[in-house]
C-alpha cells in the first residue's frame, strides 16, 4: 500500500505523514515544503493555488492500492465578502475544491483500475452550515463535499474498487485557528466561539484526528455515509 497525503508542512498532513511513516508504509507528500527527512517520504512540490501547477504534476506509477488524502486548505480572507477590498475567491476555491479534483482524478489514473483507491477529503462542518465572513471557504468545501459523492459514483460506474470519504474532522489545535482567533471582531461575529474553545481546551489535535480517521477506515465502508463527521468516530 502506499498513501498520498497533501498539505504536509504542519497540521494534520503532517500527522497523517508521520502516523503512516511509524507504521512502516511508503508516503508520498505533495505541496509547497515540509520537514521530513525518511527512506519511505518522498517529496513533489506544487502549489495548489495555481491550476496550472496542479494540472502539471506529474505522479509516479502506482500499481497498488493506494490511500489519498486531500488535507491541503485554506480558509482565506475572515470578512463578509462585500466588505472584502482584495477577493481571494478563486484562491480559495482552486485550493480546497479544485486542487482536490484535479488531484483524484490524477491518482485514479496513476493507480489504474487493477488496484484499491480510497480517496479521503479533509472537508468541514463549515461547507454544511453557513458561518458569516467565511463565504468561500464554506462553498468549497460544500462543493468539495459534492464532489466526493459524485466522484465515487464515477467510478464506480467504471467498475473500480474505490472508497471515497468526505469527513469533517472538527476544530483542530493548528495554525488555521490562530488566524480565526486573530480576526477583527468587527468583521467575524463567531470569533468569541472559537477563543471559548482554544481558553477551554476543546481543540482537537492533529494525533487525535488521525487516529480517528484511521479508525473509520479500519471500518466496513458504507456508501450513504460518504459525508460524514469524524464525532461520530469515538
Amino acid at each position: 500500500m502506499k498513501v498520498i497525503v497533501t498539505g504536509v508542512s504542519k497540521g494534520l498532513g503532517k500527522a497523517l505523514v508521520q502516523h503512516y511513516l511509524d507504521a512502516g508504509i511508503e508516503v508520498i507528500g505533495i505541496g509547497r515544503s515540509h520537514n521530513f527527512d525518511h527512506s519511505n517520504f518522498s517529496f513533489i512540490h506544487c502549489d495548489f493555488s495555481s491550476v496550472e501547477e496542479i494540472e502539471k504534476l506529474v505522479l509516479p506509477t502506482l500499481n497498488e492500492d493506494t490511500i489519498l488524502f486531500n488535507n491541503a486548505g485554506q480558509i482565506g480572507n475572515i470578512q463578509r465578502l462585500s466588505d472584502q477590498v482584495k477577493y481571494d475567491v478563486a484562491e480559495v476555491l482552486t485550493v480546497n475544491t479544485i486542487a482536490p479534483m484535479i488531484l483524484s482524478a490524477k491518482v485514479a489514473n496513476a493507480i489504474g483500475e487493477n488496484h484499491d483507491f480510497t480517496l479521503v477529503n479533509i472537508s468541514s462542518g463549515a461547507g454544511r452550515g453557513p458561518i458569516p465572513s467565511w463565504s468561500a471557504y464554506c462553498a468549497s468545501k460544500a462543493a468539495l463535499d459534492m464532489f466526493s459523492l459524485t466522484f465515487y459514483k464515477e467510478e464506480k460506474e467504471k467498475g473500480r474498487s474505490i472508497k471515497v470519504y468526505a469527513v469533517a474532522p472538527g476544530v483542530l489545535d493548528t495554525s488555521m485557528q490562530e488566524k480565526i482567533r486573530s480576526a477583527n471582531e468587527h468583521s467575524f461575529s463567531s470569533i468569541q466561539r472559537f477563543v471559548d474553545l482554544k481558553n477551554n481546551a476543546e481543540l482537537l489535535s492533529p494525533e487525535d484526528v488521525v487516529n480517528k480517521i484511521v479508525k473509520l477506515l479500519s471500518l466496513p465502508f458504507d456508501e450513504s455515509t460518504i459525508v460524514r463527521s469524524l464525532r461520530d468516530i469515538n
